[in-house]
């Protein structure tokens, strides 16, 4: 054997376990998604989870399998609270999340539940092709998450009185689970006391009294049966100063190391779920009053002047408040307020 030939070979056989991962990552990828909500199929049950199904069943039919998934509903994978940074740090692939759970390390996100920011699907949706959409993206793809699918969900509240809360002057001296930092701000102007905590621990606190009402979306108002504890119910069914931004979310990371004809398949189709998100939701904003009705409870709606009332409280309180959080704040929201 010459020195040449066996420069050859020994480059060969060092290049084998390179070539080898590479070759195995393009064949086929098992990614995980992570949600909190309850698990049903692809064809019943909770839409997001359904969403997360339909999502993994389509990439999966068009790579040929390249790419398959491992859904994890009902907080099975993680905690709740856990899953963004995990995304961040890619110790977990995707999740479909409330993006204001992040909002402890990440205050700009709690720009996805800002009481009376987004005051319909149409506005909500429409940030996606706006400056404030394409800032907000930026924003995450510096802190290492790629938005796969825009889910925006309208919400309303659930009370164990029999009053709905429907007027600032109803929440007076309550206890109200609101969502978010901002949502808290704006119930607290109003004279509630708030009480925090995920979507899934609003049945406890509701049964056991630890709150009296609980601002949600309507698609949780239902999956976590809060029709049981309730006598009363808000709905966001025609017009909503709660509209919840909650996407499905990548790891840019685990993004970074698909080929670009992955990347695009994952594009494409979460784009495509969105059609899907935004029909199912609005269907829920019906189907809670519904729900609710047949389970003994009152159902009331909000109108365009009652919700213009909360948005004037929230915008001398929560929106002044994120706006002076920091520069990228103040942007988002000058962005965001463009929109209405």
């Amino acid at each position: 054997m010459t020195s040449a030939t066996r420069r050859t070979l020994l480059a060969a056989l060092a290049a084998t376990p390179l070539l080898s991962v590479r070759q195995a990552w393009a064949q086929s990828t098992t990614l995980k998604i992570s949600h909190q909500f309850p698990g049903g199929t692809i064809n019943e049950g909770d839409f997001r989870d359904r969403l997360c199904r339909m999502f993994a069943a389509e990439v999966e039919k068009r790579s040929k399998g390249g790419l398959k998934f491992e859904i994890y509903p009902g907080a099975s994978l993680m905690k709740i609270n856990a899953q963004i940074s995990a995304v961040r740090k890619s110790a977990l692939d995707m999740s479909l999340v409330p993006l204001s759970y992040a909002g402890g390390e990440m205050p700009e996100v709690n720009i996805g539940l800002m009481p009376g920011l987004v005051t319909s699907y149409e506005q909500g949706y429409g940030w996606k092709n706006k400056e404030v959409g394409k800032e907000l993206n930026k924003f995450l793809n510096d802190k290492g998450i790629v938005v796969v699918s825009w889910v925006w969900q309208a919400g309303g509240m659930a009370a164990r009185g029999a009053k709905p809360i429907i007027e600032p002057e109803d929440a007076k001296g309550l206890k109200i689970r609101g969502g978010s930092r901002e949502m808290d701000m704006m119930l607290k102007a109003a004279g509630a006391a708030v009480v925090t905590g995920p979507t899934n621990e609003i049945y406890a606190g509701m049964q056991t009294g630890a709150m009296d009402a609980a601002l949600t979306s309507s698609t949780s108002l239902i999956s976590f049966r809060l029709e049981e504890v309730a006598k009363s119910l808000t709905t966001g069914r025609g017009g909503a100063y709660w509209f919840m931004f909650e996407p499905l979310l990548m790891s840019k990371a685990v993004f970074d190391r698909l080929s670009k004809e992955q990347q695009q398949l994952i594009m494409t189709v979460g784009a495509e779920m969105e059609q899907f998100a935004r029909k199912s939701a609005q269907a829920d904003d019906e189907m809670v009053a519904t729900v609710y009705q047949k389970a003994g409870a009152k159902v009331a709606d909000l109108t365009p002047a009652v919700v213009k009332k909360w948005q004037a409280i929230a915008r001398d309180t929560a929106w002044k408040d994120y706006a002076e959080r920091n520069a990228n704040c103040a942007k988002l929201l000058k962005l965001a307020e463009q929109t209405l």
